[in-house]
């Protein structure tokens, strides 16, 4: 039975989604789950790698059970959530084709970077956001967003170390959503749905834009960027923390 799962993790104390030989991670938590619940090993593949730091709410993921295991698609979650620590969550499972592939299969993904603006830190959002002096100019972030839009070659906004075939991506949008905190602190998210992302490529592209709007940056320096591949012509990669996967689209609904 191919199974895929809805996840949920807070990435704070996570080396990223990839397994690794030294570091705690969300593909690892939930091998070894599978492992504890059913006796089995099962390779856990993913939507995409979040890196250390980054969360998510609705990361993706699929395993294979042997057919000897009987157990109902929609109690797997139940199971594994048993093994589970409380930083990482299954939400929804469900028996999916054989050919569904959580990496392969994905055609979007939508990342939310998430800021609050105090002159102080506030220990109930600093986990899941990071905190900005003041707001900046909202109508050159926006002029800054829609640059970013459309198919480009991205390799400006993309870290060292990313080892892909091509830099090109197509984002299909970026939203600026205003938000309001439970205990009523002023925020913004970034929101950023495209095709696939490079290596840091969410959390440089809000640097910029929030470098534009705090007038630290020009505005043509993004579309310059794009143009040339210059990684030094923008800002700092913004804090791992503010990020987090908020949905991956198959093209149909996985879960019910």
């Amino acid at each position: 039975m191919n199974v895929a799962l809805l996840v949920s993790y807070d990435g704070t104390d996570f080396s990223g989604w990839q397994v690794q030989r030294n570091g705690r991670t969300a593909q690892g938590e939930i091998e070894a789950a599978v492992k504890s619940a059913f006796g089995v090993f099962s390779r856990v593949t993913g939507s995409g790698r979040t890196d250390a730091g980054v969360h998510a709410a609705g990361q993706v993921c699929n395993f294979v059970l042997p057919d000897g295991i009987r157990i109902a698609d929609g109690r797997v979650a139940d199971a594994l959530n048993t093994f589970l620590p409380s930083d990482i969550r299954i939400l929804h499972s469900v028996q999916v084709e054989d050919s569904f592939d959580a990496c392969r299969s994905a055609q979007k993904k939508t990342y939310r970077y998430r800021v609050y603006f105090s002159r102080r830190e506030h220990p109930l959002l600093e986990r899941f956001a990071v905190r900005l002096d003041k707001r900046p100019d909202q109508t050159k972030m926006q002029t800054a967003a829609a640059i970013l839009e459309g198919e480009h070659d991205f390799s400006a906004f993309s870290s060292t170390g990313s080892s892909v075939k091509t830099s090109v991506r197509t984002v299909y949008s970026v939203f600026l959503v205003d938000r309001t905190f439970a205990d009523g602190t002023d925020g913004l998210e970034i929101e950023v749905c495209g095709n696939g992302f490079l290596y840091n490529m969410v959390r440089i592209m809000a640097g910029a834009i929030f470098d534009c709007g705090s007038g630290k940056m020009a505005v043509d320096n993004i579309g310059t960027a794009l143009d040339t591949g210059k990684r030094d012509l923008l800002g700092k990669t913004m804090p791992a923390k503010g990020l987090t996967l908020f949905s991956v689209d198959y093209g149909f609904k996985v879960f019910t």
